[in-house]
C-alpha cells in the first residue's frame, strides 16, 4: 500500500511540476506583452484630459449646426436662382426692344436717304 501512495505522490509532483513549468512560460510570455509603468506614464502624458477633449467638443460642430447650415445655404441658393431668372428674363426683354429699335432705326436710316436721293 506504501508503494502505492508513493507512486500516486510521484506521479502527482510530476504533473504538478510539468505544470508549474508551463506557468512559468506563461508568465513570461504575458510578460512581454505588458506595458512597463514608465511606457504607461508616457501614454499617459499624450492623452488628453477630459477638459481639453470638452474644449474640443465645444468648438467642433454638431450634426445640428451643419445640418441647419445646409437648410440656411438651400434657402439662399433658391434665392440666387430666382435672381438670376429674373435678371435674365429682363435681359431677354431688353433685348427684344434693342432689336424692335434697331430695326426701326434701319428703316428709318433707309426713307432718309430715299427722301434725300429724290431731292
Amino acid at each position: 500500500m506504501d508503494d502505492k501512495v508513493f507512486s500516486l505522490l510521484e506521479k502527482m509532483y510530476a504533473d504538478l511540476s510539468g505544470r508549474i513549468d508551463g506557468l512559468g512560460e506563461e508568465i513570461q510570455d504575458m510578460r512581454s506583452h505588458m506595458a512597463t509603468k514608465g511606457e504607461l506614464q508616457v501614454i499617459r502624458d499624450i492623452m488628453a484630459t477630459k477638459e481639453e477633449l470638452q474644449g474640443i467638443r465645444d468648438i467642433m460642430a454638431t450634426k445640428y449646426d451643419i445640418i441647419r447650415l445646409e437648410n440656411k445655404m438651400d434657402t439662399n441658393h433658391k434665392a440666387l436662382y430666382d435672381g438670376y431668372k429674373l435678371t435674365y428674363e429682363k435681359v431677354c426683354s431688353l433685348e427684344k426692344k434693342v432689336d424692335e429699335i434697331d430695326k426701326k432705326v434701319e428703316r428709318h436710316d433707309v426713307e432718309i436717304r430715299v427722301i434725300r436721293g429724290a431731292e
